[in-house]
Parts: C-alpha cells; structure tokens; sequence
C-alpha cells in the first residue's frame, strides 16, 4: 500500500473521531457541561484526540526536515551556519543584560540569573527585529534602484 493512502486513511480515520466528539459535545450543550462535572469527561477525549494530533503534526515535520537536512549537505550546512548565528545573537543578548535579582507581585523571587536570561532574550529579540528590518529595507530599496 502506498504511505500516501495509509496517511489519507489515518486523517480520515482522526477526522471522523473529532467529528464525533464535537457532535456529542454539542449534543451536551454548553450549559450541561459547565454545569456537571460527569459531562466534562467528554471534553477530555477530545483534548486527548487534539494533543495527540498535535505530537504526530510536530514529530513528522520534525522528522522530516531532519531527514531532509541530512540527505542535503548544502541545506544543512546553510542551517547549522544560521543555528550559529541565531546562538551568537542570543549569547550577545544576554551578555549585554544585566541580572538584578527581584521580588515579583505574587511574592516569588526572581534570581539573577533568570533575570538575566530573560532580559538577554528580549534583547535578543529586538535585535533581530532591527536585523530583519534592516534587512527588508536594504533589499526594498536595492529592488527600487535596479529598476
């Protein structure tokens, strides 16, 4: 059998359980599932169908540009190259941070440490943002001038 028509049959197969579901849980109603914990139950298959399409969506595309990447030497020479950059970027975010330990409105205490991690992640952030923008605008007005 072809993997085209087993995965054709798997969606309809998944489609047709979550189409289930969503017809018992409107059969319910809304007020009937606020309103008895016994009727939740229901709610729980669905999530359960949800999480586990979910962890096949992100295992295959995983997957598959994994295998992709190492049939490919040039595509992963490209990706590491940017895996690097983007690590770069983010080392250079957070030793640009400064760590402050801080008490939070609920009482818990923020280390340094996590300050500093989350502070050198937005700054990373911004720096890519200034990157792409940067970038947008140089190749924006490169186009204009060729023409």
């Amino acid at each position: 059998m072809n993997i085209q028509k087993i995965i054709k049959i798997v969606a309809l197969l998944i489609g047709l359980i979550a189409v289930f579901f969503l017809v018992r849980i409107i059969m319910i109603g809304d007020e009937a599932i606020e309103a008895d914990v016994a009727n939740q139950g229901i709610l729980s298959g669905f999530i359960t169908l949800a999480l586990v399409v979910l962890a096949i969506a992100a295992i295959s595309a995983v997957l598959f540009s994994l295998v992709n990447l190492v049939s490919n030497p040039d595509k992963l020479k490209k990706a590491l190259i940017s895996f690097g950059v983007f690590a770069l970027i983010m080392l250079i975010g957070y030793f640009m941070s400064s760590g402050q330990e801080q008490t939070l409105s609920n009482g818990d205490i923020l280390t340094a440490t996590q300050s500093q991690m989350i502070e050198g992640a937005i700054k990373a952030f911004y720096i890519l943002i200034l990157a792409a923008a940067g970038l947008m605008l140089f190749f924006g007005i490169k186009k204009m001038l060729s023409k």
